[in-house]
């Protein structure tokens, strides 16, 4: 089936001039204790009542210890927002520990986390497994700026017996993990922009004289100018929150942020995404071929670059990721459009589909998504340069299959020697 937004080749046509909006609502669950499914049912409840329903959630879990889990490759906007949580949360004697299983390449969340000593720690799916980590010290976990289906850690969290406590996601709807309080708004830009607005709300009470709100109230702002492509795609909320923030944050902290310099190695992979690159009906498709685990985020940079082209409004770029430490490989991909009338969720989810425990490979949001897909028994044995490059041309070939069959379905079929 074909997603009503890609029925036609319209769909890829240059943007009309009057710039139609993407049709989503805002979607937010709140539950006064009893676990629901983490799904959009309506957008009705003010943000007086969001923020009074997750204060009582806090208030229920007082003194507890609690784990916040981001996705394996966090942004500015998740790893600010799981911050502002922490924050919030110790207002209620309970401890955060904030984590991720991947690890953080882009030279911008390097230099945040940093500069402002943001507390987050990487934990290894692998090892934590294998090391039997302590789980038991945890009385639940959050989900900030994801739903557990872009996270490793999320398997280790049934077994273990931690229940879900709260979900706050501006992404559309990914898994089906239940949860005591689910905040989830796809009309939301950040997820930064959402915790701001508890925080206006009561549950934090900012103070230009603490340093560590200082730092926070910097990597919100700057959460919020990244997930809105520098607040070009801001809206009322957005700058609201910004607006609020500008009394609290350094700006000088955040111009050293933005300053940081693309490696070499980033500077590899688009210069690489540039030369492979195909064009067809306004959309660039690259492969980029193999890349270190470290340098996974250099895909979303180059697919940021490549959707600046002229009669271009929508760029993916994709390659396979090596994690040696975890002996795991990935085909990791990011997308970017500046066209409003195409989802980037339902493009990728209706693109690459679901894994067989009904799981979507990938998903999105307002201009943006990505796509992570196990390579299972083909992982490995990259040491032959034969078989390296016969593995990459097979799925360089199925990625671009998949891709045309939705960007230019009457000749979407590659043939090959």
């Amino acid at each position: 089936m074909i997603p009503n937004s890609l029925k036609s080749l319209d769909a890829f046509a240059e943007p009309k001039t009057d710039r139609e909006s993407n049709g989503e609502n805002g979607n937010v669950k709140l539950t006064d204790g009893e676990a629901q499914r983490a799904s959009p049912p309506n957008n009705s409840k003010t943000q007086e009542q969001r923020v009074e329903a997750l204060k009582q959630c806090l208030s229920q879990h007082h003194g507890e210890r609690q784990l916040v889990i981001l996705q394996d490759f966090p942004d500015p906007d998740a790893l600010s927002s799981a911050w502002a949580y922490k924050l919030m949360a110790q207002e209620f004697e309970i401890q955060c520990d904030i984590c991720y299983a991947g690890t953080l390449s882009h030279q911008e969340n390097i230099a945040l986390v940093k500069l402002t000593g943001l507390p987050v720690q990487r934990w290894s799916y692998q090892s934590a497994k294998a090391q039997g980590r302590d789980l038991s010290i945890y009385q639940g976990c959050v989900f900030i700026d994801n739903q557990g289906s872009t996270s490793q850690l999320t398997d280790l969290m049934e077994p273990a017996e931690i229940p879900v406590l709260v979900i706050i996601d501006h992404h559309s709807p990914q898994s089906n993990l239940k949860a005591e309080y689910v905040d989830i708004r796809t009309s939301a830009r950040a997820t930064a922009t959402m915790m701001v607005q508890y925080i206006q709300g009561g549950l934090l009470d900012l103070d230009s004289s603490n340093g560590v709100h200082v730092k926070c109230a910097t990597a919100l702002i700057h959460g919020i100018r990244s997930d809105t492509n520098q607040l070009m795609q801001a809206q009322e909320d957005d700058f609201m929150a910004a607006a609020f923030l500008s009394r609290f944050f350094d700006s000088q902290m955040l111009n050293t942020v933005l300053q940081s310099a693309r490696s070499k190695q980033v500077m590899d992979v688009i210069e690489r995404a540039l030369k492979n690159r195909c064009v067809y009906n306004n959309v660039t498709i690259a492969g980029v071929g193999y890349l270190r685990y470290d340098d996974r985020d250099a895909i979303p940079q180059a697919a940021d670059f490549l959707v600046t082209e002229e009669n271009v409004h929508t760029a993916v770029v994709y390659g396979i990721v090596h994690d040696e430490d975890e002996d795991l490989e990935l085909v990791v991909g990011s997308l970017r459009t500046s066209k409003i009338t195409l989802d980037p969720d339902e493009f990728i989810k209706e693109a690459f589909g679901q894994d067989p425990h009904g799981q979507f490979f990938g998903g999105g949001r307002s201009l943006a998504g990505g796509f992570e897909i196990p390579m299972g028994f083909l992982s490995g044995l990259n040491e032959n340069g034969e078989f390296a490059k016969l593995k990459w041309n097979v799925y360089d070939t199925q990625i671009k299959q998949k891709l045309l069959r939705l960007v230019n379905p009457d000749g979407s079929m590659i043939h090959t020697g």
